[in-house]
């Protein structure tokens, strides 16, 4: 005699609010997790870059460098704990990870490009190069490349070992600001104020350009590498197939007419996000396209998120604090506390 098979789990969304942190650093520009999801990165417009603990919410990191407003940031840091007496320190390691653990970079309004130090909070280099703010600033998934895209409507690619401050490539076929851009293996995505998604294939040197007819404020890749997403000025994100630029899905209903706001999948690719002027983040099943979750995170502008790598985790940025959501909310304490006590 068979059983019938038990149906699939519904997938969990990140409702449940887990902790609020005041990044104390003016308006915060972006946020962004690290590559494990165990730290993010909060950008602010005094000029800081802070790197925090998710799980605490405590600070480990201020850097201060910029002569601007930092509106992104990168990094695949990791960290270890240790114990010295009754101090537990965090401190940064280099793991085996395809990222250079050591570094981060960051990109400003004041036309710079920053590689810092991990744990000391120096300036390893300033790159200058752009004519305008930065936009958006990924290390390739070596750590060896940085590439930026600015208001100049130019790529700059950037060798972090080299000796020279130029940039070794410049892409400059947008016609208009580059307002995002991703890295994936050997593909580079792009999309632009002039309304144009473009994916440089630098394997075999070519490039694929696809018209969204209004300007773009975020691209992305799915995670199985088959799709790009991309949010727009017209209050839309569409989900286009990588190869032949078919428009898979199509989601509205937020609010996205004059700010650049992020939008991002879910990291099992089952949902589409986008930060929205109204307060909200949206939350759109892939497949279905219909609205599964809006996240009231405050009244004011939902200005960034980023997903967690592996969990069901997202952060939000609004004014000046960061949001940390789960699927389920986080034990406290004194509740683990009792747990382990009915155990006993």
């Amino acid at each position: 005699m068979s059983f019938p098979q038990p149906k699939p789990e519904v997938p969990q969304l990140p409702q449940n609010l887990l902790r609020t942190i005041d990044c104390q650093q003016g308006a915060v520009r972006a946020v962004r997790f690290n590559a494990d999801g165990n730290y993010l990165l909060s950008c602010g417009s005094d000029k800081s870059l802070k790197l925090w603990s998710v799980s605490r919410g405590t600070l480990l990191k201020t850097y201060s460098g910029h002569g601007y407003e930092v509106l992104d940031a990168d990094g695949g840091t990791s960290y270890q704990t240790q114990s010295q007496g009754w101090l537990t320190l965090e401190i940064p390691f280099i793991s085996t990870d395809s990222y250079d653990n050591s570094q981060l970079c960051s990109c400003s309004s004041d036309k710079t490009v920053i590689l810092w130090d991990v744990a000391t909070g120096q300036v390893t280099r300033k790159l200058r190069g752009h004519a305008g703010k930065v936009n958006c600033v990924q290390f390739n998934e070596e750590a060896t490349v940085i590439l930026s895209g600015s208001i100049d409507g130019t790529v700059r690619c950037w060798d972090t070992r080299s000796r020279k401050f130029d940039p070794i490539q410049i892409l400059d076929e947008a016609q208009d600001g580059v307002s995002s851009l991703k890295v994936s293996e050997h593909e580079l995505l792009t999309g632009s104020v002039d309304g144009r998604v473009r994916r440089y294939d630098l394997r075999m040197g070519q490039l694929h350009v696809d018209f969204i007819n209004s300007p773009i404020t975020c691209v992305c890749f799915s995670a199985d590498g088959q799709c790009t997403l991309t949010s727009s000025l017209d209050s839309t994100v569409r989900l286009l197939d990588k190869s032949t630029g078919e428009m898979l899905g199509e989601y509205t209903g937020h609010k996205m007419k004059g700010y650049k706001l992020d939008c991002c999948l879910s990291s099992k690719d089952t949902h589409v996000l986008s930060c929205s002027e109204d307060g909200h983040v949206y939350c759109w099943d892939l497949v279905e396209g219909s609205l599964m979750l809006k996240l009231p995170v405050g009244k004011a502008v939902v200005q960034s998120l980023s997903f967690h790598p592996s969990e069901t985790r997202l952060l939000t940025a609004m004014e000046g604090r960061v949001q940390v959501w789960g699927a389920e909310p986080e034990e406290t304490e004194e509740e683990v506390v009792v747990v382990q006590q009915e155990k006993a």
